[in-house]
């Protein structure tokens, strides 16, 4: 029998407990009058950014930020369709990053005691380093199971060796728009803000997958 050309592809996953939880919170203010409502907007988010500094002094927060700020006004309409006074609104948006599930708890139980704030987002995550050697390792793992796929095939066939031509990720060999991304990661189970002053978060799963594509040459 010629050489036969085997194309092939490796899947793998691993979990690791999330180290890190991105939140967003948006303090809004709103009133008929511009410049009381702007000033309660600025102090009730410089009440939280003191919070946030304190969890950064203790290592429990690695950074946050204040970078948005809007301020506008709007004249709402009542039920019979008359057009009422203009209504000024403020809204400051903060995100950080916490590396401790129990601060994070006690620290949106506080925020979350006051109207002006919402808490919109919390995104949990590997760190960096984290995640750089789980996605080698996932990514090495795939390719093995590639290789014994092929060796598998080639068995079938009766041939004895089988040598790597190509190695890519998925999608890379050929058009599969249909396929996952090489590196995907997302989240088995997690436990949020349910309403009341205090929140038990857990730490959830995050799964990290890896796809390749390989053809290999059997003889």
């Amino acid at each position: 029998m010629s050489d036969v050309v085997i194309t092939v592809r490796g899947e793998s996953n691993a979990r690791a407990r999330a180290e890190e939880a991105a939140v967003r919170v948006t303090v809004s203010t709103d009133g008929p009058t511009r410049g009381p409502v702007v000033e309660r907007a600025q102090e009730r988010a410089a009440s939280v950014q003191d919070g946030l500094v304190a969890h950064l002094r203790s290592g429990e927060v690695s950074e946050w930020s204040s970078a948005r700020v809007s301020v506008w006004s709007d004249r709402p309409w009542n039920n019979e369709g008359a057009q009422l006074p203009l209504v000024h609104h403020a809204a400051v948006e903060l995100s950080a990053t916490f590396t401790d599930a129990g601060a994070l708890s006690w620290w949106l139980g506080d925020v979350a005691e006051s109207d002006d704030v919402q808490v919109t987002a919390v995104e949990w995550r590997l760190s960096p380093a984290t995640r750089a050697r789980v996605e080698r390792e996932v990514a090495a793992d795939a390719v093995h199971v590639a290789v014994e796929r092929a060796t598998a095939y080639a068995d079938a066939l009766g041939l004895a060796s089988v040598s790597a031509v190509e190695i890519a990720d998925a999608g890379l060999l050929g058009a599969h728009p249909e396929q996952p991304a090489p590196f995907a990661a997302r989240m088995m189970a997690a436990s949020g803000p349910a309403g009341g002053p205090s929140f038990s978060l857990q730490p959830p799963e995050i799964v990290v997958t890896s796809v390749v594509e390989g053809r290999f040459r059997a003889e």
